[in-house]
C-alpha cells in the first residue's frame, strides 16, 4: 500500500520498509532510527509502523536533508544490489541446479517482533533459515501461517503466574500485504473440512530475496468459526490443531499453484506440514499417475526435517478425528481407510493413532535431524519404519543448526570484528580460517565492548521496570523480580528460553542455601536472570515459572534474581548480547539442538550447559563448560542431584574466580581467553550459512538429480 505523505524524493522507503531485509542491514536500520529515532523506539523498531503515525511535516525535513538523503540512497544502493545481485553464492556454485525454487513450509516463522507469528526456537529456526536463503541467492519460497493474535504476550501476576494476553495484528503497520487473485478476490485456494469449503487467503511478506505467503481464513466467505482458525498459533484444542495442519499442508500447496509458483524441491519442517505431501500425491493420482509411482515421485522431491527427540512431542491425532476429516479425500488418493491411516503409523500396527512425523517420514525421500546427537536419537526412534534397517544404516542424517549471524550479532561486536577480521568478513563466515584473527583483538577492546553490551541490556531492564511502575500495574515485591535492582558490575548468568519441564528451569535452586551463599557473596556477586513462556496449556510449566518468580519476589536472594517478562525476538537480541553466562540445562536426549546458546557465544558469552544437543559438538574443554558428561541416570531424581551439584561446584570453583581475577586494568584476561576462543570456536560451524549450504549439497540438489 503506498503513503501519500512520504515526499518523491524518498517515495522508496516504503518499499525499504515493507522488505524485512533492513531487520539485519545496519545501514537500512540506520536509515529508520535517523529518520525520527523517537517514533522508531515507541513503534518497537518497526518501520511500517513508523512511517504510519511520523508526520508529514518530518517527512519532508528528512527530503531536504542533505545527510539524511545520502544516507538513504546508500541504504537503497545496498538493497537494489542485493536482491538483484548475479553473483551470489547460489549463482556461483549452483547456477541452473534446480529448475524452480525450493518450497519451504512451518508452522511458525520468527523473522523481527514486529510480525509476531512465532513461538520459540522452531520459529527463529525457520526465519534465520530464510535470511541466509536470501543472502546466498539460493531460490526458495516459503508457507506458513497470518496469526493475527500471534502466540501470546506474557503479562506475570503480583502472585507470579503467567496471564496470557492476545493482541489484535493491525495489519496496517505491519511488514505484510495482502495477495489478490487475477480476478481481484482474496480468497486464492479452497480446501475441504468435513462438510464444508474453507476458503484460503494469503499475506506476502518479503524476507529480502525470499518470499514468505503466510495463508489467512479471515475471508468473507468464510463459516464465523472458520474465520477464526488462523487466529492463533498451537492452539491446544487437538481438532482444531488438525484443521489448521490439513490448511497448512493443503491449503499451502493449493495456494501457491494458484500463484503459479513451481516448486523444484519441497521441504517439511516439522510434522506440522505433513499433509503438503499428502495433496502433492493427490496431484500426481488426478493426472494419470498410479499410486505407487505418484508416492515415489513426490518423495524424491520432499525434504523432512524433525526438532523432536521425545516420542511425546510428535503430533498424533486419532484415527476416529483423521476418519471424520480425510474420509471423502482418500478416494481421490486410490485408498481406503486402512492404507491411509497406514501412513501415519507403523505397518502392521493398527493403533496408537496417526502419527504425523511417521506421515513426514515416509512421504519424504530425505530426512534429517538437527543435531549429531539427534541423528542419532532419531535413528534409534524410527529406524522401525523401514524394512532391513538398523539404528547405524537408518536413512535420517543429521544437519547441525545454526543461526544467523548477522540477525544476531551486536552492532558493537561487528564493528569490532571489521576493524580486526577486516571489512569483509561477513561475506566468508563460514570459513574457519577467517576467525584466526580474533586472537588479535586486544582484550581491553573485546572487554569495553562487553561492559557497553552488559549496560544497555540493563537499560532495558531498568526501563520495563520502571514503565510497570509508572503504570501503576507491579508491588515493589513485582518490581523487585523485574531486575530492578541488578548491578552491571556482577557476573550475570541468563537462563532465558521457554519453560518446560525437561528444560528444568529450577535445577539452580535444587539446594536454596548452597545458592544464596554464591549469590550473596560480598567480594564476588552472582546474579541471575530468567526469561521465556510456558505454553498457555501446560499447568506444570506455569508452576516451574511461579516458583522462579516467587524466588526473585524472596529479599533474602538481595534482588539478585530476576525474571523479565514477555520474552520476545527484542528482548532476546540484548539478553544473548549483554550477559556473562548462557545456561543450559536439558535433561540429556531432551534437546535436539537449541541455537541461542550460539546467538550468546557469537558475542563472546561464555556458554554453561549439559552436553546434550549442539553444545555436544561445541565444547572443547576450553571454550565454556560443561555440566557433568553424557553418562544417562537411572533417574531423573539422580540426574538432577548430580547435576545440580556439578553445577555449583563449576561456579564455585572455576566460572566465578574466573570471572573475577582481574589485572591492574580491572580486565580478567583469562575469561577475555575464554571468550575469544568461543567466538573462534562456535561462530563459523554453527552458522545458518554453513547449515544451509549442507541443506543444499546433501538434500536439495540430491533430491532433483534422484
Amino acid at each position: 500500500m503506498t503513503n501519500s505523505k512520504i515526499p518523491q524524493r524518498i517515495e522508496r522507503l516504503q518499499e525499504l520498509a515493507s522488505s524485512l531485509w533492513w531487520s539485519w542491514h545496519p545501514l537500512g536500520r540506520a536509515v529508520f532510527r535517523t529518520l525520527d529515532y523517537p517514533l522508531w523506539r515507541l513503534s518497537g523498531h518497526n518501520p511500517v509502523r513508523q512511517l504510519y503515525e511520523i508526520s508529514r511535516e518530518k517527512l519532508e525535513t528528512a527530503a531536504g536533508d542533505a545527510a539524511f538523503v545520502s544516507l538513504f540512497d546508500s541504504a537503497l544502493t545496498a538493497y537494489d544490489k542485493e536482491i538483484h545481485d548475479a553473483t551470489s553464492w547460489y549463482s556461483q556454485v549452483h547456477a541452473g541446479a534446480l529448475p524452480g525454487p525450493i518450497a519451504y513450509f512451518s508452522m511458525e516463522f520468527a523473522i523481527h517482533n514486529s510480525l509476531p507469528i512465532y513461538a520459540g526456537g522452531l520459529g527463529v529456526l525457520a526465519g534465520d533459515l530464510l535470511k541466509e536463503a536470501s543472502d546466498l541467492g539460493i531460490p526458495m519460497v516459503a508457507v506458513g501461517f497470518m496469526y493475527p493474535q500471534g502466540y501470546f504476550r506474557q503479562r506475570i501476576s503480583a502472585e507470579g503466574w503467567q496471564e496470557e494476553e492476545y493482541q489484535q495484528l493491525d495489519f496496517s503497520r505491519a511488514p505484510v500485504n495482502p495477495i489478490v487473485s487475477s480476478k481481484g478476490d482474496k480468497c486464492l485456494a479452497e480446501v475441504h473440512l468435513k462438510n464444508r469449503v474453507l476458503h484460503v487467503g494469503a499475506w506476502l511478506v518479503k524476507v529480502g530475496r525470499v518470499s514468505l505467503y503466510l495463508l489467512d481464513t479471515s475471508l468473507e466467505e468464510n463459516l464465523p468459526q472458520d474465520r477464526l482458525l488462523s487466529n492463533r498459533l498451537y492452539t491446544a484444542d487437538r481438532e482444531q490443531r488438525l484443521q489448521q495442519e490439513i490448511l497448512l499442508g493443503i491449503g499451502g500447496v493449493r495456494v501457491l499453484r494458484s500463484l503459479g509458483i513451481q516448486p523444484s524441491v519441497w521441504h517439511a519442517n516439522e510434522g506440522h506440514t505433513a499433509f503438503m505431501m499428502v495433496e502433492r500425491v493427490r496431484e500426481e493420482i488426478s493426472r494419470g499417475t498410479p499410486s505407487a509411482k505418484a508416492l515415489e515421485k513426490v518423495r524424491k522431491t520432499s525434504v523432512f526435517t524433525t526438532h523432536t527427540p521425545v516420542p511425546a512431542g510428535h503430533d498424533v491425532f486419532t484415527s476416529q478425528l483423521m476418519e471424520q476429516y480425510f474420509e471423502p479425500y482418500w478416494p481421490s488418493l486410490t485408498l481406503n481407510k486402512d492404507s491411509f491411516l497406514d501412513l501415519g503409523r507403523y505397518t502392521g500396527s493398527s493403533d496408537g493413532g496417526f502419527n504425523m512425523t511417521i506421515l513426514s517420514l515416509k512421504t519424504s525421500g530425505q530426512s534429517n535431524a538437527v543435531s549429531e546427537l539427534h541423528g542419532k536419537v532419531s535413528r534409534r526412534m524410527w529406524y522401525g519404519l523401514w524394512p532391513n534397517c538398523n539404528e547405524e544404516n537408518c536413512p535420517i542424517l543429521h544437519i547441525t543448526n545454526g543461526i544467523h549471524v548477522p540477525t544476531w550479532i551486536a552492532i558493537e561486536i561487528r564493528e569490532l570484528f571489521e576493524k580486526y577480521l577486516g571489512p569483509t568478513w561477513l561475506d566468508h563466515h563460514d570459513n574457519i580460517a577467517a576467525w584466526k584473527k580474533i586472537d588479535d583483538i586486544p582484550d581491553e577492546e573485546i572487554w569495553r565492548t562487553h561492559q557497553i553490551l552488559k549496560r544497555k541490556l540493563f537499560h532495558i531492564v531498568l526501563e520495563k521496570a520502571q514503565q510497570r511502575w509508572a503504570r501503576d500495574e507491579g508491588t515493589p515485591q513485582q518490581i523487585l523480580a523485574m531486575g530492578s535492582l541488578l548491578d552491571h558490575d556482577a557476573l550475570t548468568i541468563a537462563f532465558v528460553r521457554r519453560f518446560a519441564e525437561y528444560k528444568r528451569p529450577s535445577l539452580l535452586f535444587y539446594d536454596v542455601e548452597r545458592l544464596k551463599n554464591i549469590i550473596n557473596n560480598s567480594f564476588r556477586p552472582v546474579q541471575i536472570i530468567f526469561a521465556g513462556k510456558s505454553h498457555p496449556a501446560d499447568t506444570a510449566s506455569k508452576m516451574l515459572l511461579q516458583r522462579v518468580h516467587t524466588t526473585a519476589r524472596d529479599r533474602t536472594f538481595q534482588g539478585r534474581i530476576a525474571f523479565l517478562e514477555d520474552y520476545d525476538m527484542r528482548l532476546a537480541r540484548y539478553l544473548v548480547q549483554g550477559v556473562d553466562i548462557w545456561l543450559n540445562t536439558p535433561r540429556r536426549l531432551q534437546e535436539a539442538s537449541g541455537t541461542s546458546g550460539m546467538k550468546a557465544c557469537l558475542n563472546g558469552v561464555l556458554h554453561l550447559s549439559v552436553p546434550d544437543g549442539w553444545w555436544h559438538e561445541a565444547y572443547n574443554d576450553g571454550n565454556g563448560w560443561s555440566v557433568g558428561d553424557e553418562t544417562i541416570k537411572i533417574s531423573t531424581e539422580e540426574e538432577d542431584r548430580t547435576d545440580a551439584n556439578t553445577l555449583y561446584h563449576l561456579l564455585e570453583e572455576k566460572v566465578i574466580p574466573l570471572y573475577y581475577n582481574r589485572d591492574r586494568r580491572g580486565i580478567p584476561q583469562e575469561w577475555v581467553g575464554m571468550m575469544k576462543k568461543s567466538i573462534r570456536t562456535v561462530s563459523p560451524i554453527f552458522s545458518a550459512r554453513r547449515m544451509l549450504k549442507e541443506y543444499c549439497d546433501k538434500l536439495y540438489l540430491p533430491a532433483v538429480r534422484s
